[in-house]
């Protein structure tokens, strides 16, 4: 597949990349910077938080599907997914290309946004810890962070694309097992994700027509 990755060099992205190259995708890496790449991936130089059309669309045009590892680096970045996933759907729409995968978080399918106004208190996937301890204490501390999700999610599910959004909890850096439970449109259980297995789900979903228009929980 032709596939246009953004924030390749992130957590998430470079195991993207790492695992579709390796599978045999013809992957165009969208990054900041070139020079993190590995020698050979084709890349185009933007940055989301100051975008350029013309040069997203040219990014994106002919491919397969769009993935995304969008995210802050740091909490002092919260608010860059949101804004960057929508020049994204632009140059998407302007280039007729349908299919995006991206990341966003666990706690987001209980936090309010434009789109969402009256979610739910809990959601249906979590455990007593997580809906009564862990969940509030993360969303507190990160909560910018997750409103810049669920505005993101607000602008994929009014896109008219074909959108995928995967909601892990707390992510590590242990390598790839290919042992994750995933659950369609809840939190799956479990607190934990490997970046490496979120990557692999993220992949896999290219060629699962069902998680079309769907969150989709994730966890080891």
């Amino acid at each position: 597949m032709r596939l246009t990755l953004f924030a390749a060099t992130g957590g998430i992205g470079r195991h993207i990349l790492a695992q579709a190259t390796a599978a045999g995708h013809q992957v165009t890496a969208v990054v900041r910077d070139p020079g993190k790449l590995p020698a050979g991936v084709r890349a185009v130089q933007a940055d989301l938080s100051a975008p350029d059309p013309q040069a997203l669309a040219d990014a994106v045009a002919g491919a397969d599907a769009v993935l995304s590892g969008l995210g802050p680096r740091r909490r002092a970045d919260s608010g860059v997914t949101a804004p960057g996933t929508r020049a994204v759907i632009a140059a998407m729409q302007a280039t007729g290309v349908r299919r995006i995968v991206v990341v966003s978080a666990a706690p987001v399918g209980t936090v309010a946004s434009p789109g969402n106004p009256n979610p739910p208190r809990h959601d249906p996937g979590d455990g007593f810890f997580i809906r009564y301890v862990g969940g509030p204490l993360i969303k507190a501390i990160l909560r910018e962070h997750y409103a810049d999700l669920a505005l993101m999610e607000d602008a994929l599910r009014a896109s008219g694309l074909d959108w995928t959004s995967f909601r892990p909890p707390r992510l590590t850096d242990k390598p790839l097992t290919g042992r994750y439970h995933t659950a369609l449109g809840r939190n799956a259980p479990g607190a934990l994700a490997s970046r490496a297995d979120v990557a692999h789900a993220m992949l896999a979903a290219l060629s699962q027509p069902e998680t079309i228009g769907q969150t989709v929980g994730i966890a080891n």
